[in-house]
């Protein structure tokens, strides 16, 4: 519980933290007691109720954070007396009514984090007046009106999400005026008229999301400007000029490459160019004009799941970033054609190193390997606004760049893990062999079936079994348990007892009995 007594803490209490402990209460109005308060977490409970009018008393909190609870009613106006304020985190509760029109009196706001509540109002152009604001994230409620010209005035603002709203009538103009913008997402909403021109002054915009709208006309070829874009998307308009114009301007990206450049560079998608295959399309070895040489995933347009495919690797791998997932250069969509432009990893796969006979990885090279996919894990499932579950983890998946760093790839059926979801449920199953057993009977997913495939592909990387060569009830797993802790080197790769004999028993610290 969080009682009432913890208004009488002592008055130079600076941090009050109470992180996902499944705390089920109203927040107490004797919290306002706490004013020397500077930063209050509470996210991750079950607090309901809503937030105590006592809260304008904390005038000197800095970080304010309730993500993740049950808390509804709205957010009021004594939110704006805390002019110190400068994070605020009340995405993923059920707050409605309106955003406060004093809220762009809050001058020292950074971050603004509303999304997946009720909110239903239009946002205030006195939010123009936060010149300091970097992210502004009110996605997933039900706002409505038109984005205020005033939002031209965040000069300092690096990702503005909007999505999933009822925002209407044409972009703004003077959206040409951030500067600084990354990531602008305007998707399902019901936006009308054509892109504004002035966009093309977005000159550090990489990520663009103006999908499922109903706007109209062709999209400006001034947006050829937008060097660094690495994902655009306007599929689902009204107008169906919209997506096909997109196979003229075909891609604006940093290397801006059109369908015709990706045709020369892999000498129009040549059988000698083709370097792997999977279930959802082909990938292709290039070279571009300058030397850089790519890899392009091709999907197969004639199979349903790989346009899907398609569409979930652009939004999770283009909004990522991590030196251990392979990059994404740009994706190239028009009617016909949807491919994924990715950073080239000359040294193959894991399994290719795993199962060919021509190449060999010592037991510091596993390692090192292993302990970079754990790193992509960490990433995706904790260092993401929203988890991200890959779903498919295996040795093909895992790819090595020229310094044999391994990079995770393959994010053709992972899953965004939202809301207050624990876990999802999913028709699309991974690799057998790999799959938690109750991913594989029931289809449910969460971050613990990563981590169990991770689990099997480590025993698969230094024993060089496959998990789907047993027979019968024996799995990979099994078969390594019943030889611990006395017979380790009965399991393990022979190639390292080989490569390395006596010294490999003297480096896990074990003798064979």
């Amino acid at each position: 519980m969080l009682p009432a007594s913890t208004g009488n803490l002592s008055t130079s209490l600076r941090t009050f933290f109470a992180l996902s402990c499944k705390i089920q209460v109203r927040i107490p109005d004797e919290v306002g007691n706490l004013s020397s308060l500077l930063d209050l977490r509470l996210s991750g409970n079950n607090l309901f109720g809503s937030i105590p009018i006592t809260i304008g008393n904390l005038r000197k909190i800095q970080h304010f954070d309730l993500t993740n609870n049950k808390l509804t009613g709205f957010i009021g106006d004594h939110i704006c007396k805390l002019q110190h304020l400068g994070d605020i985190y009340l995405g993923k509760n059920q707050l409605s009514g309106s955003l406060p029109n004093c809220s762009g009196n809050i001058t020292s706001l950074r971050e603004i984090h509303l999304g997946s509540n009720k909110l239903s109002s239009n946002i205030p152009p006195s939010l123009g007046n936060l010149q300091e604001l970097v992210v502004l994230d009110l996605s997933s409620n039900n706002m409505v009106g038109s984005l205020p010209p005033e939002i031209g005035n965040l000069k300092a603002v690096t990702l503005i999400d909007l999505s999933m709203n009822q925002f209407s009538n044409e972009i703004p103009k003077e959206i040409g005026g951030l500067q600084t913008l990354v990531h602008l997402s305007l998707r399902h909403q019901k936006l009308q008229g054509s892109i504004p021109d002035s966009m093309s002054n977005v000159v550090g915009l990489e990520f663009l999301d103006l999908s499922d709208n109903n706007m109209l006309g062709t999209i400006p070829m001034s947006l050829e400007k937008l060097q660094n874009l690495k994902y655009f998307n306007v599929s689902v308009n009204k107008d169906k000029s919209v997506p096909q114009q997109a196979d003229l301007l075909s891609t604006v990206s940093r290397e801006r490459i059109s369908y015709y450049e990706l045709l020369r560079a892999t000498n129009a998608l040549s059988e000698s160019n083709l370097i792997g295959s999977g279930s959802f399309g082909s990938v292709y070895k290039g070279i571009l004009r300058g030397g850089t040489a790519i890899a392009v995933k091709v999907f197969n347009l004639q199979l349903d799941a790989a346009l899907k495919s398609f569409d979930t690797e652009c939004e999770v791998l283009c909004s990522l970033r991590h030196r251990t997932l392979v990059k994404v250069i740009t994706s190239c969509s028009n009617l016909d054609f949807k491919a994924l432009v990715l950073e080239y990893m000359p040294n193959g796969s894991l399994d290719k190193y795993l199962y060919s006979h021509n190449y060999f990885l010592d037991i510091r090279q596993r390692l090192s390997i292993m302990i970079d996919v754990a790193c992509a894990l960490e990433y995706l499932h904790h260092g993401c606004s929203s988890p991200v579950i890959h779903c498919d983890l295996k040795p093909s998946n895992v790819l090595l760049d020229e310094d044999m760093v391994a990079r995770l790839s393959d994010f053709g059926i992972s899953k965004l893990l939202g809301e207050d979801q624990g876990d999802l449920y999913t028709k699309t199953l991974a690799t057998l062999g790999y799959i938690v057993p109750e991913y594989g009977l029931e289809g449910l997913v969460s971050t613990k079936c990563d981590v169990y495939s991770y689990g099997v592909m480590l025993l698969e990387t230094f024993t060089r079994r496959n998990p789907n060569e047993f027979d019968g009830d024996l799995s990979l797993k099994q078969w390594v348990s019943y030889s611990l802790p006395g017979a380790v080197m009965d399991v393990v790769d022979a190639n390292l007892v080989t490569q390395t004999g006596s010294r490999l028993q003297m480096e896990l610290g074990v003798k064979r009995h």
